[in-house]
């Protein structure tokens, strides 16, 4: 095995991808992570981090042999073409079909579940939002956010850099978000840009921090809802991600085991979208408490969810779950195992902790909306070990061109 990274660039066969938008190649025995290919592809990769032992990470400079299922980038400045330092980031699948990101993606989450659930997952399919087929995967994301160098041009950050690479277009950008921005405008006194398209309301233009949170509130509309959301605070980017996540969750949760009156939970709520997405299929008796660290989001969730049972708290979710058992005395403990928990955890996921102080208060069932392949293996495979059994699997490609996947999953207690 090599001791020193090659000066000059290296050919490498292209065998598999991995967690994480890159793909895996070898030489001389040593993994090597290499962005911008596709598996069974031969390219030209420069070493661009060789600090590790066990892997280097390289970026392709050109295509020897090129796969079936390669196109040109959907976003000329993150071509192949360029050097890699002059590639934006955000796009990293934008190099082939659709139907070979799903493919992918399909793969990333099962090998995710072989690995660190303890098993295979259900078959399942990567789906597509309504729409995004037909508009070949762009114009789909409703907030964006552009960096400024020391010169005032605006641009995203080349990937896993922060060298802002100044660009001619934002193809995954909505219409409206597109048409409000100025790309080679020079910028004076602001580090950032944010551009903010919701579906309720005007689209926003925010100039700098000071400028995002003087923006104040923004709506969102799901279905027949409103919601208010901060316009830095945390909201879906897909244009259809929402209602396709309410969907999804309504689905998710067995009808015959839920109990509109049972202590239901709704983990980190944000600003109530799945608290809402569980009253609409289930009327306004239903009880739950939405819990969400972010006290802004908070606020916004007790306007939104004003009418019916639901309560929202601002706590950490594992502090709320501490003090949820401390509290509960064994006559309230047996009644929870009526209930049903909604959780969509950040990027890392529930992690052990919040997974087993859920697995203590036993619920009838669990519904889980991960944006992680692997958080949500781990996760599944803590509940599994509690005694929960995986009933059904969902993913969805809600950031096509980018190797982001979206998922559903249910939980039922074992009897």
């Amino acid at each position: 095995m090599p001791t020193s990274a090659p000066e000059q660039p290296i050919e490498l066969d292209i065998t598999n991808v991995a967690h994480g938008g890159i793909f895996v190649a070898r030489h001389e025995g040593r993994v090597v992570f290499v962005s911008d290919a596709i598996p069974g592809e031969k390219v030209l990769a420069r070493i661009t981090d060789a600090r590790k032992k066990s892997f280097w990470r390289a970026e392709t400079i050109a295509v020897l042999e090129p796969s079936e299922h390669r196109r040109d980038h959907v976003w000329a400045e993150a071509s192949v073409d360029r050097d890699p330092i002059e590639r934006p980031g955000g796009a990293e699948f934008g190099h082939m079909s659709l139907e070979h990101q799903r493919a992918l993606k399909n793969q990333v989450l099962s090998e995710a579940f072989e690995k660190f659930a303890g098993g295979a997952a259900p078959d399942f399919d990567v789906e597509s939002v309504a729409g995004d087929d037909e508009a070949g995967g762009l114009g789909w994301r409703t907030r964006v956010r552009l960096h400024v160098d020391e010169n005032g041009r605006m641009g995203p950050y080349a990937a896993r850099s922060h060298r802002v690479v100044p660009v001619a277009s934002l193809p995954l950008a909505t219409t409206r978000l597109s048409e409000l921005i100025e790309l080679d405008a020079l910028v004076e006194g602001a580090a950032s840009i944010d551009l903010i398209d919701p579906s309720g309301s005007e689209p926003l233009l925010c100039v700098g921090a000071d400028d995002l949170k003087a923006a104040g509130t923004v709506t969102e509309r799901v279905r027949d809802r409103g919601f208010s959301v901060d316009a830095g605070g945390f909201w879906q980017v897909h244009r259809g991600a929402a209602s396709t996540l309410t969907e999804a969750v309504q689905r998710a949760i067995d009808g015959a085991l839920f109990e509109p009156r049972a202590d239901n939970l709704d983990l980190y709520g944000g600003v109530g979208l799945l608290a809402a997405a569980v009253q609409d299929r289930f009327g306004d008796t239903v009880r739950m408490t939405s819990v969400e660290a972010d006290a802004g989001a908070t606020r916004h969730a007790r306007r939104n969810l004003i009418a019916g049972n639901i309560e929202a708290e601002t706590a950490r979710v594992d502090r709320y779950l501490t003090h949820l058992h401390s509290r509960l005395s064994a006559v309230e403990r047996r009644a929870f195992r009526d209930a049903t928990v909604v959780l969509d955890p950040p990027r890392a996921g529930a992690g052990t902790q919040v997974t087993a102080q859920l697995a203590q208060l036993a619920p009838a069932q669990i519904v889980y909306v991960a944006c992680d392949p692997v958080a949500l293996a781990r996760d599944a495979g803590a509940f599994a070990a509690s005694g929960y059994e995986l009933t059904s699997l969902r993913a969805f490609d809600l950031f096509p061109h980018t190797h982001h996947v979206e998922a559903v999953a249910s939980f039922v207690r074992a009897r």
